[in-house]
């Protein structure tokens, strides 16, 4: 149950969540009355969750002060890192967590010139045009894909001295 007195949002833990979490958060061993764990813990994902500033808050949460603060205090001592890893340990051991499943940040992808502002008719200094259109097509992007200007296409012809070009093989049909 939420706690006394206090409506469950839509977005906030239920009790077999809570359950999980509780026993991995700090104890209070001295000081001052700390505010309710489970209060503190949705209103951060209510933040997290929603992107809004600190500020806008609901009141339901308590203080967005006090929230802020126990937010930072929890990611300095590790208190997330150990609630992700159990969570993660045991969604692993239920089977729901596939490690050959990988996923790329959109943070760590670059960006082309145009999105900093840059004309869209600067020359592409990467090389072959026609060459990074058909790499970005055949790794299933797009052709006007922002991956495309940070791929390299291979030297041709080569360079290497070994190197030599094959033959195309005629079918037999």
């Amino acid at each position: 149950m939420p706690a006394a007195g206090r409506k469950q949002g839509r977005g906030d833990l239920n009790e077999a969540q809570w359950r999980l979490i509780e026993p991995l958060l700090p104890t209070q061993k001295r000081g001052g009355k700390w505010n309710d764990h489970r209060l503190m813990f949705d209103g951060i994902l209510w933040v997290l969750r929603t992107g809004s500033p600190w500020r806008d808050l609901p009141e339901r949460y308590g203080k967005w002060g006090s929230v802020y603060h126990r937010f930072n205090r929890w990611r300095k001592d590790g208190t997330f890192d150990r609630v992700l890893k159990a969570l993660r340990i045991r969604l692993d051991k239920d089977g729901y967590i596939d490690w050959d499943l990988w996923c790329v940040d959109g943070s760590s992808v670059r960006a082309s010139r145009a999105a900093a502002g840059a004309s869209k008719k600067a020359k592409n200094s990467q090389g072959n045009t026609m060459t990074t259109r058909w790499v970005a097509a055949e790794a299933g992007g797009d052709q006007s894909s922002t991956w495309s200007l940070t791929a390299t296409p291979f030297p041709w012809p080569p360079s290497s001295p070994r190197a030599r070009p094959t033959r195309a093989r005629r079918s037999s049909s």
